[in-house]
């Protein structure tokens, strides 16, 4: 957590000073992206809300897609993070959502991903979409780097909305 909460830092003092919101669908970071944010004080003025949206039935449940909606979509893939982040953010209401999901490790998933592989969005006034690849099969360690890099994307994604 401590690499990932000067990001955070970032993230709130832009979000404040805009007064815009944000909603998080996580999977394989298992939380870690809410809690840095959620741990830096204030976070009330921006963060709605998020979810762990780790298995099919919590796609169903918690972000409402449906088994339809999926059809020629896959889990772990920039489609599928670009979907969750714009459900997010449309079902909190927010200005910005942020998605993740990948393959945390220590093997890859069933869809044919390496562990290390992670999938990122931001949909908001600025759209952005990164693939990450660790090459790592260490579990915690791949966490730390997904929630990482889905905090960059995010600040990057509210830096370029700025400007």
């Amino acid at each position: 957590m401590q690499t990932l909460i000067p990001i955070a830092e970032q993230i709130s003092v832009l979000l404040k000073a805009r007064k815009e919101t944000l909603a998080v669908a996580e999977s394989s970071t298992g939380g870690l992206i809410a809690a840095s944010l959620l741990a830096v004080p204030g976070a009330s003025a921006y963060f709605l809300g998020g979810a762990v949206v780790y298995t099919r039935e919590a796609r169903r449940a918690l972000m409402g897609i449906s088994d339809d909606a999926m059809q020629g979509l896959r889990s772990s893939s920039e489609p599928y993070a670009e979907l969750l982040a714009k459900t997010v953010r449309e079902r909190h209401a927010a200005t910005w959502g942020l998605a993740e999901t990948g393959a945390a490790g220590p093997s890859g998933n069933r869809y044919g991903d390496a562990a290390g592989h992670s999938c990122f969005a931001v949909a908001g006034p600025h759209t952005q979409v990164v693939t990450l690849e660790t090459a790592a099969t260490d579990r915690q360690a791949n966490m730390r780097a997904f929630a990482e890099t889905a905090l960059k994307t995010l600040l990057r994604s509210l830096e370029t909305a700025r400007s």
